[in-house]
């Protein structure tokens, strides 16, 4: 690149890593925790950031739970909740990590989840928030009676979507770098996302 190309040009950052979201995690002050025990083949996988706070105890910012077959579409993603005051960035560092783990401990490509449709409106929402992570529609549940065993795995109706964990990771990526200048990214992202 030459002349004002390559004045615009950005640096390109390292892929992120399970162990570099930890450590970001680490430098603004928050706990990330990701468990993952494996029985019977399945992983059940739990994601939490947390603030420290005195005598040993924690306030809860956000949490991601889900399970994980061996499988490159294994990865299946129920629940997940930002919660309290001051969590700008918690939830990308809840899918950075959810994203970098199954990249490097699973044979999981692929996630799935339900944007579940409690009401039209928090499920556009919904909706819109999974597509900017890279999720796309798969199918609508719906009340029929061949929607019945998706319901009972996924616990309500809604919109099935599927994302690649790479380009998810990549997108965590975009929209927030993996940087010690997070407060800026941070407030940067939420906007965007």
């Amino acid at each position: 690149m030459t002349g004002a190309a390559a004045s615009i040009a950005t640096p390109s950052l390292p892929p992120l890593s399970l162990q570099r979201v930890e450590a970001v995690a680490a430098e603004r002050g928050l706990k990330l925790r990701l468990r993952a025990p494996r029985r019977l083949g399945v992983w059940s996988l739990q994601v939490v950031v947390a603030r420290p706070l005195a005598a040993g105890r924690a306030e809860l910012l956000g949490e991601l739970k889900g399970w994980c077959l061996p499988i490159s579409a294994g990865l299946q993603l129920d629940t997940m909740r930002v919660q309290g005051q001051d969590t700008a960035g918690v939830g990308l560092l809840i899918w950075a990590a959810t994203f970098a783990w199954a990249l490097e401990r699973t044979p999981c490509r692929s996630a799935r989840l339900l944007a579940i449709r409690d009401g039209e409106r928090q499920h556009r929402c919904l909706v819109r928030y999974f597509q900017r992570l890279g999720f796309a529609p798969l199918r609508e549940l719906g009340g029929g009676l061949s929607d019945l065993p998706l319901r009972l795995v996924w616990g309500g109706a809604g919109l099935l979507m599927r994302g690649d964990c790479s380009e998810g990771l990549e997108r965590c990526g975009r929209h927030w770098p993996m940087s010690s200048g997070f407060a800026r990214s941070a407030t940067a992202a939420a906007k965007e996302f």
